[in-house]
């Protein structure tokens, strides 16, 4: 199926890629005023639908969003976008805006919030970064403060994450590691962050200013199948530069090893053993474990 042949859910109704539009009056369109989540399918499964769809209401009922179908039915309306597209492999979108309102922030002028459900193809980073893993620069652009924003939300004002993807496109990198207001590592602009040392992982804790990423909980399990304790806490920006391992986690990045942070070389500046085993335990799990996609031929 080539690409303008694609359908895009709308509000119950599958238009085709050219014709998927919304309203200009759409609050998720003059504010931001939503909730997303970015979810994949692998060999016509669904990874962890449940976790994510259970996160999308989470972040919904954070702003006091209700969405208009139930969690069953948006299971369903998934489903049903990537039979329709045919797509065994793919990326999917789920974006619940408040809808269509005025010109004003009364949240109360949307009558009805607005559902989108896009599947497609996901290409986040270049296939050499994996085998060869890729630099990263701490940016400026500080992470939201939780008491202001909390990043746990996962809404569609994304633009603290967007100043700090501009500082990486001008550095000629790929991805920045985000600090939060005391200094501390947080997450970086599309993906959580782990660090190896003495074979023990360390990442930041979800008070420092994070989005728990069910691809980073996945990596907790798969720790804990390879007897690998997991710290969550407090990660300075030194500690990650004398770790032995460090490597990003998210739905479009997978598990991608980073070996140079702001010039220096993390550990012999390679791909480190336990990130590639980590990689290799993801690929085989994403692959029969999702949820399948009953007539997805």
């Amino acid at each position: 199926m080539s690409d303008d042949t694609l359908q895009v859910y709308i509000d119950g109704q599958l238009y085709p890629k050219p014709e998927a539009k919304i309203s200009v009056y759409d609050h998720g369109f003059l504010y931001g005023d939503g909730v997303f989540e970015g979810i994949r399918a692998y060999n016509g499964r669904v990874w962890r639908l449940t976790e994510h769809l259970e996160r999308l209401y989470r972040s919904a009922k954070a702003i006091l969003l209700e969405i208009p179908l139930s969690l069953g039915e948006m299971r369903e309306a998934v489903f049903h976008t990537l039979r329709v597209n045919r797509l065994r492999d793919a990326y999917i979108r789920l974006v619940v805006s408040r809808g269509v309102g005025d010109l004003g922030l009364d949240p109360r002028k949307c009558q009805k919030p607005s559902v989108v459900i896009i599947t497609d193809r996901i290409q986040l980073y270049p296939p050499e970064f994996y085998e060869k893993g890729m630099e990263i620069i701490t940016v400026t652009t500080r992470r939201n403060a939780p008491d202001v924003l909390n990043p746990a939300i996962k809404s569609m004002n994304y633009l603290n994450n967007i100043l700090a993807k501009i500082e990486v496109i001008r550095a000629g990198v790929q991805e920045g590691l985000m600090l939060n207001q005391q200094g501390l590592v947080a997450e970086c602009t599309g993906d959580n962050i782990f660090i190896a040392t003495r074979n023990v992982l360390y990442t930041p804790a979800s008070h420092m200013g994070i989005l728990e990423g069910i691809t980073r909980a996945t990596v907790f399990e798969m720790a804990a199948e390879f007897n690998v304790p997991v710290h969550e806490g407090a990660l300075s920006l030194l500690q990650v530069y004398g770790a032995d391992e460090c490597f990003l986690t998210g739905t479009g990045a997978e598990i991608v090893p980073v070996v140079r942070i702001d010039g220096r070389d993390i550990g012999d500046g390679q791909p480190g053993p336990l990130t590639r085993r980590l990689m290799a335990r993801f690929r085989e799990k994403v692959q029969t474990e999702g949820e399948p996609v009953e007539g997805l031929m």
